[in-house]
């Protein structure tokens, strides 16, 4: 292989990334029109299509979605490697790429990164917060982190987090006019505000716990909302009963914003996990980010 057909070959990866020429040079540090150039170039060598181009985007091909099927776990091995060299100089540097949902980077990332950034100054961290559970793999992402119930079976996981506890909240204003329900099965007569899951549309069921056996209970209200955040904002306004993160409502209820109920019927769940694929070597920066996380139990 020619020297020239592996730059073009990495630069087409970037493109297909990006569905863009100008994101995709403006990562390469190289002109658009030049690179336009390279992927031309790179197309006729190769006598294929690779690349659908139009005034407002650009996608990959069918011979160019086979090819980026082999491109991208070869060039993350190559990058593995080169990661490994400079790691031999005994300080960990690159990018890695993380996948997380916004709670999970409050409550366990952003906790860690001062000081993870000032013992690593060579080391970038680029966070991808999403709800929705990546294909790590084909994404060309190093690790994800999501609650330890649900990371996939083959991948390696290491406990980043504490057990997530649960709880029913409702304003003041709200049990003004309603009476506590003392059991989950009374939430039917409340006015509840639910929370859409946004791949699947499906709207959650609350999970609760009765004699040590789970249930769930599928609530109705006025409200409902595909973002953690606005479900509190809804529950302090007074316009229902929220089914929350303790912590993230934990000073609303101290300052009595916000009351907690059913709390012996609430479960906690299996704290966050960081998850990455089983490879023999793991990038360095991404073995020194997993060393700062980890939870100490």
């Amino acid at each position: 292989m020619k020297r020239d057909d592996l730059y073009d070959l990495a630069a087409f990866s970037v493109v297909a990334e990006h569905g863009s020429f100008t994101r995709a040079a403006a990562e390469l540090g190289m002109s658009q029109s030049a690179l336009s150039h390279a992927m031309k170039a790179l197309e006729e060598r190769l006598g294929v299509r690779l690349l659908s181009r139009t005034t407002r985007s650009v996608s990959t091909t069918e011979a160019g979605e086979t090819l980026l099927r082999s491109l991208r776990p070869a060039l993350g091995d190559i990058a593995s490697g080169i990661d490994a060299i400079v790691a031999l100089r005994g300080k960990p540097s690159g990018t890695v790429r993380i996948t997380a949902t916004k709670h999970a980077v409050s409550s366990v990332v952003m906790p860690v990164l001062p000081s993870f950034l000032a013992s690593h100054p060579d080391i970038r961290v680029d966070m991808i917060v999403d709800d929705k559970l990546n294909d790590i793999v084909a994404d060309r992402i190093d690790a994800g982190i999501r609650f330890g119930d649900i990371v996939e079976k083959d991948m390696v996981a290491v406990r980043v987090g504490p057990d997530i506890r649960m709880a029913v909240v409702g304003a003041p204003s709200y049990f003004a006019d309603h009476p506590v329900p003392l059991t989950p099965r009374e939430l039917s007569s409340h006015r509840c505000i639910n929370y859409r899951y946004v791949k699947s549309g499906g709207l959650y069921a609350w999970d609760f716990l009765e004699d040590g056996r789970p249930l769930q209970v599928r609530v109705e209200g006025p409200l409902i909302f595909n973002n953690s955040d606005l479900i509190r904002e809804a529950a302090l306004a007074g316009h229902g009963l929220a089914y929350v993160r303790e912590d993230e409502v934990a000073a609303d209820i101290v300052a009595g914003r916000l009351t907690k109920i059913l709390e012996v019927w609430s479960p906690a769940f299996p704290g966050y996990h960081l998850y990455h694929p089983s490879r023999r070597l793991s990038p360095p920066a991404l073995v020194a980010l997993i060393a700062a996380l980890r939870h100490k139990s």
